[in-house]
């Protein structure tokens, strides 16, 4: 791993289990063993090294979701199966690459860049945008017509969304199997 790239899992690491604002630079140099000369190198300023981490997990995020969803059944209740079976396991700390839970890190950098107009939170706005055209794209392949297609992603993003908050907030594990079974009681109809 190169020095940028230690940075940023270091960061990361850090961000995700912490809090953006409440670790400092020299916390992540000494952590990751770089000298402060090369951060600056590469970032120049911690909000550059944030938005890099952003960018960082919304890959690993996407490349992992895409995975799970592409080895599921390619029918509208496969894909919803599958979507929450994936975030339980998430939850539940079985997805090594996404690192123990501790929420979104999507959710929790919002909290702390709340103006929508701020760069970091359009990047997190993005994020969540990918995740429900990627739903909309599996829904399609589905055979799932057009507009049903915009409405059931759109709603299988807000229950994914719920379900990650209340795993998270109220520790309820359980939370993505709830949301699994109400997204295909709604799906029915």
């Amino acid at each position: 791993m190169d020095k940028r790239q230690q940075l940023v899992v270091t960061a990361f690491d850090l961000f995700y289990r912490h809090g953006i604002h409440a670790v400092g630079i020299n916390q992540i140099l000494q952590v990751s063993g770089v000298a402060k000369k090369t951060l600056y190198h590469h970032f120049s300023s911690k909000e550059a090294l944030v938005a890099a981490v952003v960018a960082y997990r919304d890959a690993a995020y996407l490349e992992w979701l895409n995975a799970r969803l592409a080895e599921g059944e390619q029918t509208v209740t496969g894909l919803i199966h599958t979507l929450f079976m994936a975030l339980d396991d998430w939850f539940n700390d079985r997805v090594e690459q996404l690192t123990t839970f501790h929420g979104c890190f999507f959710i929790n950098t919002c909290g702390e860049y709340g103006e929508p107009g701020h760069e970091i939170h359009r990047l997190c706005a993005r994020h969540k945008a990918a995740v429900v055209n990627m739903l909309a794209d599996y829904l399609r392949r589905t055979g799932t017509a057009a507009p049903a297609t915009s409405r059931l992603a759109q709603t299988l993003g807000l229950l994914k969304e719920g379900a990650i908050v209340q795993a998270h907030v109220q520790g309820e594990k359980r939370a993505a199997i709830t949301a699994g079974e109400l997204a295909l009681r709604l799906a029915a109809d």
